[in-house]
């Protein structure tokens, strides 16, 4: 296992990511609130460049006690990175891929040494 340089703590502002490689393995690395999480940058779908594309709160249907649809609105809590080939959505804090949660990217250790970061590929 090689551990790979993905920059400073102060190049990495809250909703910044950096795509890093080692090899033939390419990792996305993101910053959200605070925490770093790091996924292997092969959709799941086509191949695609998952980690590159969009980060977005998660789109959610209000429902009404009556169970009849009233609109849309973004979540408060749920955040999602998109693949820009064809919208592929997973989740920033597990990657899991929203539309089947039991299918994931692979993740990968990020560690903080100082105001070094690092990521375990």
């Amino acid at each position: 296992m090689a551990e790979v340089h993905v920059g400073t703590l102060a190049e990495f502002g809250d909703g910044d990511r950096k795509i890093v490689s080692s090899g033939s393995v390419e990792v996305g690395v993101f910053r959200w609130s605070g925490e770093f999480y790091a996924y292997s940058n092969i959709c799941l779908h086509q191949g695609g460049p998952a980690c590159e594309g969009l980060i977005m709160h998660q789109v959610e249907d209000v429902v009404s006690a009556d169970r009849k649809y009233c609109r849309q609105t973004f979540s408060q809590t749920n955040v999602n990175f998109v693949c820009p080939w064809h919208g592929y959505e997973y989740d920033i804090r597990t990657g899991e891929f929203v539309g089947d949660r039991k299918r994931k990217l692979r993740s990968y250790k990020v560690v903080t040494r100082g105001d070094d970061i690092y990521v375990e590929i």
